[in-house]
């Protein structure tokens, strides 16, 4: 059963934007606790991954008519980062070839003029491989203000005790580090197996997904609700960018048709209405719920009236996924969010099919 969820309206300083996107804030919370507590139960058993395996990691191609074998756990992060890396995101990168990865392989593959199966051969290998000769993975030394908080810690299912708190941050450096550099947890500690992520000055490695400063400008935005896709293309029709993405619900699905970017408002908070009702929630009080990355739309909030929006969620992991469906409005991760709101402007226009 879905979760309740909120409209609300965002704010930035003195401006107002509306905002009543409908999030699933009980379900996503209550899920997040359960997830977190699984990565966290099933990490110790997990082996590390080598760094140095991931950058130099290959794809090899099956032998006469031998069946071929399940890329390595190596050779998919590999993929996963270059995918990243050429606007092609995957979500969260965690090294499981999922449905996210096998979308974001199959745009590239379509992109590039091969079949868009969805999986990992020896073409797709060479050509993705040929986007970038920089490794895979870097090293990068943790900063203070990457350690400094303030972290929550812990952020509360109900309503009113969300609104208590003064910000929606992160729980901890861990957490910062791996929206960061778009990581699974879980697998940013595989890579990092003795590292503390809370003291300033470790050096540890990341996956290498900083990507150049695009300057293209995005003429429409395509949804496709039964794919789960976001697809942001220029004048001309080209691919840009491309993200996983979950779109609706069955009792509450996106729209159909055009729409018109409105505003995109960064760090939004959320505003809920006691004319509302919402199951769970008591106080006959309006209150506000303060921005943060863990905010249920997130970090960023691309408004296309009418109730709907793009925007971040605080459950990357859930994204593209089953269980990770809103009510009418499309999120992306809050990094592929905030990468479609550079690009996007006043009157953009977002098509959704399907």
């Amino acid at each position: 059963m879905l979760g309740t969820f909120l409209i609300g309206r965002c704010a930035r300083g003195a401006g107002v934007a509306t905002l009543f996107c409908a999030a699933l804030l009980v379900a996503d919370a209550a899920h997040a606790a359960r997830h977190g507590a699984k990565r966290a139960a099933s990490h110790a058993a997990t082996p590390a991954l080598d760094a140095q395996a991931i950058d130099n990691a290959q794809f090899s191609a099956p032998s006469g008519k031998g069946r071929a074998r399940a890329p390595s756990a190596a050779t998919i992060t590999k993929e996963e980062i270059l995918l990243d890396r050429a606007d092609f995101s995957p979500g969260e990168i965690d090294g499981v070839a999922g449905s996210n990865d096998k979308k974001a392989l199959a745009a590239f593959q379509q992109a590039n003029g091969l079949k868009p199966t969805g999986r990992l051969d020896a073409q797709t290998w060479d050509r993705l491989t040929a986007t970038s000769s920089e490794p895979a993975l870097m090293e990068y030394e943790i900063q203070p203000a990457d350690v400094k908080g303030p972290f929550n810690k812990t952020i509360p299912q109900s309503f009113e005790k969300k609104a208590e708190l003064k910000t929606l941050n992160y729980t901890s450096p861990r957490e910062l580090l791996a929206q960061k550099f778009h990581v699974a947890p879980a697998l940013l500690t595989r890579l990092n197996p003795k590292a503390s992520f809370e003291t300033a000055g470790t050096k540890i490695v990341v996956p290498n997904v900083a990507r150049k400063p695009s300057h293209d400008r995005v003429a429409e935005v395509v949804v496709d609700k039964s794919a789960l896709t976001v697809r942001a293309l220029d004048a001309n029709g080209k691919l840009i960018s491309f993200y996983p993405a979950s779109v609706g619900s069955e009792a509450r699905p996106s729209p159909s048709g055009t729409w018109h970017v409105r505003s995109v408002v960064e760090n939004p908070t959320y505003h809920y209405s006691p004319k509302l009702k919402f199951k769970g929630v008591k106080t006959q009080k309006p209150f506000d719920i303060a921005a943060g990355p863990m905010n249920p739309v997130g970090s960023t909030w691309i408004d296309l009236g009418d109730s709907y929006g793009i925007h971040g969620t605080p459950a990357p992991e859930r994204v593209g996924k089953s269980g990770g469906v809103s009510h009418g409005c499309v999120h992306l991760t809050n990094w592929d969010a905030q990468a479609l709101a550079k690009m996007v402007h006043r009157g953009t226009k977002v098509e959704f099919i399907n």
